[in-house]
């Protein structure tokens, strides 16, 4: 096999702040691997939380060597994990099981068990906004079609996170709401503002407290009137194992956890605890999101927008401008590079 690296730059529409950050821009590496004519693409996106900037993820996904397997079946079969960060194992095995399924003619899902084509009504972010644009962004979504609406949480004032999520519930009163303050909050904090929240409708909360405590964010969800749902606090399959059947989800990013099939086994493992799924992403374009997508029949909640929030996408294939993102149904992740003369919107 041979395999190839691209660093490019993904611009947002517009900042994204959340309590710990506002983010602008993100760096992508691109892996394409190539076998007897046919090529498999994976992305890996740089981040700032995790301590991965471009440069690190090409050292880090070179040292992998793909190059030196036979195939993509053998490959994924003997690709290491925890040696690596997950981001890059995550990229790697994209690229191969896009191989695979390209190999083999059918998509992605169907090599993970699922057989049907599927869509799933994905949640779209606002982020921490004037409250007028807020109203605005709900009302422009829900025309859209997206049903699952998250706002962002973590203000200085905790009153105006209430207040945007209020404007955000007048302006879509249909929609689901999702809450991710990003552990912001103190857990006298949360437990003075869920009841608030919950009274305003919203669905679950993702991580109201700072990561690091999981007894304290149990205990949290043990008496808090909405759903908790871990983020930070469950980046693996040994932190899903030490929160299943204590808080009401987990938010499995496959950059977090190590891909697709790391992913599989933290589903399998709660599986019938009382803590369900939630499929969320880092910032992306569609190629990085696509792996995803292929799992997203099996979660509670999908929050796979990443590629939505970006200026301009290289990436189509999943859709979600409609609210729903679902498997094109071509072989492998369906995902095509956009050339320089089409619309990339």
């Amino acid at each position: 096999m041979k395999a190839r690296l691209r660093t490019v730059r993904l611009e947002l529409a517009e900042p994204l702040r959340i309590s710990r950050s506002v983010m602008t821009v993100r760096d992508a590496v691109w892996l394409s691997v190539e076998h007897d004519g046919v090529t498999g693409h994976g992305e890996a996106v740089s981040s700032v939380y995790y301590g991965l900037d471009a440069d690190t993820l090409v050292r880090l996904i070179t040292a992998v060597g793909v190059e030196r397997f036979p195939d993509p079946e053998s490959a994924l079969e003997s690709l290491p994990s925890g040696a690596a960060p997950p981001a890059v194992t995550a990229a790697v095995e994209s690229a191969l099981l896009d191989l695979a399924g390209k190999r083999a003619g059918v998509p992605v899902h169907r090599l993970l068990g699922t057989e049907a084509s599927f869509g799933v009504a994905t949640a779209r972010t606002i982020g921490i906004t004037p409250l007028t644009h807020a109203a605005a962004a709900a009302r422009r979504l829900a025309a859209s079609g997206f049903e699952v609406l998250k706002v962002k949480a973590g203000s200085p004032d905790p009153e105006d996170d209430v207040e945007r999520v209020r404007v955000v519930r007048d302006a879509a009163p249909r929609a689901r709401l999702l809450l991710d303050p990003n552990g912001a909050w103190s857990r006298a904090q949360a437990e003075r503002l869920l009841p608030r929240f919950a009274a305003l409708g919203v669905e679950a909360v993702e991580q109201p407290l700072p990561p690091g405590d999981p007894d304290t964010l149990a205990a949290l969800a043990e008496r808090s009137p909405l759903p908790v749902v871990a983020d930070e606090d469950a980046v693996g399959l040994d932190d899903v194992r030490r929160l299943a059947g204590r808080v009401h989800g987990v938010n499995v990013k496959l950059a977090k956890c190590g891909g697709v099939r790391a992913a599989r086994r933290i589903a399998e493992l709660i599986e019938g605890s009382g803590t369900e799924l939630m499929l969320g992403c880092l910032t992306a374009s569609t190629l990085g999101l696509a792996p995803a997508v292929h799992l997203a029949d099996r979660a509670r909640w999908a929050d796979l927008d990443g590629h939505l929030l970006l200026a301009h996408d290289p990436w189509r294939g999943i859709g979600g401008t409609d609210g729903v993102v679902r498997p094109s149904g071509l072989p492998g992740l369906g995902v095509q590079e956009v050339t320089a003369h089409e619309d990339v919107a």
